[in-house]
């Protein structure tokens, strides 16, 4: 789900709308550096159609044949700047004397890439100006470039810690929150879900706005991590017995995830999975497995793969056609059964062993890995979201069978989507809480208990938090 678009994802929409195929013929026609024009792109599509710069980058860099190298720094400049437009803005506003919002959305896709390259990496200034206004001019004609040069100029006056002095907000949290590009109000609900380690803060927001390492995770029974980061050149990973960390390169293009051996998945949600095979039980495991919430189905194809080795099987619900083709995808060949229902009704008869809640939330501990996410989200989201986690939760609490046990998770540490959805469960229904910490054996730092709270700058993965909910025998 998207919140309301916030101010820093403006500008106004003027001038081309041609999203992100009009810039190919201008790099094309007017010779403008094809790396800096499939960045624009993207930015433009996220500006413009509210696109996801994660899966807009990925088509345009095969369509245009960028590969290797430029790949790379078409990454870095397109991820880079739509995690950091808040800051962008403030320093592009102050150095054009106007609001973004007064600026044409062209012209300030092009103003924040060249403030992106001159603040946030180690581009010549020279080079950093001249392929921003390149972009400008062929869009434009030197007029309305001359004004991308002039704002440019003036950013380049200042080093981004002396913009960060004279723009940030004097109080601790806003000043943190400003260099490290997050909204405040994301940046108070981290600190209060770290809560006695709030010092932590300024960890988690660098953390948060850094180039996250790609997760590989093995297929059990299909490829081992150990044979699986022998063939991609990765490093098998910490805490789950199935990650492998990836440094570089293009997954896709790795033979085992080809033939469906292996896939993308962040360590933090394989370690949700296994705490749902590892959960203690009353009475013996039936077998029958849930997934309330499967899509796009990452958690889905482990749990099914495991589920395969012991003749188990996954039941998967995804309301959206689309992404229940995803989830049909992800768990090919495994004992999975979809079915395209809202979980919260989904007409499935009880009596499961082991049900998964992955219910939809924020996304605030998966901001490294969707750029434009953070200045998406408005506070104003919560509260829909909390009233359908609890919804769901209590539909899979009518679904578990006596004995069996319900893992509950978020990609979002909020207090609000976490601890406050689990205990009002808690006290409703008399779920006995397991501690969730021993289901992750050998991962340390997980919070204080029952629940277990994963932190990019402790453990490398998305901000994920699981509880179990064992219910009583009657």
């Amino acid at each position: 789900m998207t919140g309301a678009k916030s101010r820093p994802s403006g500008g106004k929409s003027g001038g081309s709308k041609s999203g992100a195929a009009g810039g190919k013929s201008v790099a094309a026609v007017h010779g403008v550096d094809p790396v800096r024009v499939v960045a624009r792109d993207v930015l433009r599509a996220v500006r413009e159609r509210d696109a996801y710069a994660n899966l807009v980058l990925p088509g345009l860099l095969r369509e245009r044949k960028i590969s290797g190298r430029d790949a790379a720094l078409a990454t870095e400049l397109t991820y880079g700047a739509a995690r950091s437009l808040g800051l962008l803005d403030a320093v592009i506003e102050a150095g054009a004397g106007r609001s973004v919002e007064e600026i044409d959305g062209p012209l300030l896709d092009a103003l924040r890439l060249g403030t992106y390259q001159l603040l946030r990496t180690r581009i010549g200034a020279h080079a950093a100006v001249d392929t921003s206004v390149a972009l400008a001019r062929a869009e434009y004609g030197a007029g309305r470039a001359g004004f991308v040069n002039a704002v440019l100029r003036r950013v380049a006056e200042k080093t981004a810690e002396e913009w960060v002095e004279q723009l940030a907000p004097q109080d601790t949290l806003g000043h943190l929150a400003f260099e490290y590009a997050h909204p405040v109000w994301i940046a108070q609900a981290f600190a209060d879900a770290l809560g006695a380690r709030a010092g932590e803060l300024q960890e988690v927001l660098a953390a948060d706005d850094a180039r996250p390492t790609v997760h590989l995770v093995a297929r059990p029974g299909e490829i081992s991590a150990e044979e699986l980061a022998l063939v991609s050149g990765g490093e098998e990973g910490k805490w789950s017995p199935y990650a492998v960390y990836l440094e570089s390169g293009d997954p896709g293009k790795l033979e085992p995830v080809r033939e469906g051996m292996a896939a993308v998945q962040d360590e933090g949600s394989q370690l949700v999975a296994l705490a749902v095979t590892r959960a203690p039980l009353e009475g013996p495991d039936g077998g029958r497995w849930l997934d309330l919430c499967a899509g796009p189905g990452g958690k889905t194809a482990l749990l099914g793969a495991i589920a395969d080795i012991d003749g188990f099987h996954i039941d998967a619900v995804e309301p959206a056609e689309h992404r229940a083709d995803l989830v049909r995808q992800a768990a090919r060949g495994l004992p999975v059964d979809i079915h395209i229902a809202d979980g919260r009704e989904s007409g499935l008869t009880p009596g499961y062993d082991r049900i998964l809640v992955d219910a939809p939330c924020t996304g605030l501990g998966a901001l490294r890995r969707r750029p434009e996410a953070r200045w998406r989200r408005q506070p104003s989201d919560v509260k829909d979201l909390v009233k359908l986690q609890r919804e769901l939760l209590s539909a899979a609490w009518d679904l578990v069978r006596p004995g069996g046990v319900v893992v509950y998770s978020t990609c979002s540490p909020h207090l609000p989507e976490t601890v406050s959805v689990v205990s009002d469960m808690v006290r409703r229904t008399g779920a006995e809480q397991l501690d969730t910490r021993e289901l992750l054996p050998g991962v340390p730092d997980l919070g204080d208990g029952p629940g277990a709270q994963l932190w990019p700058h402790r453990h490398g993965t998305d901000a994920m938090f699981v509880a179990a909910l064992r219910k009583p025998l009657e």
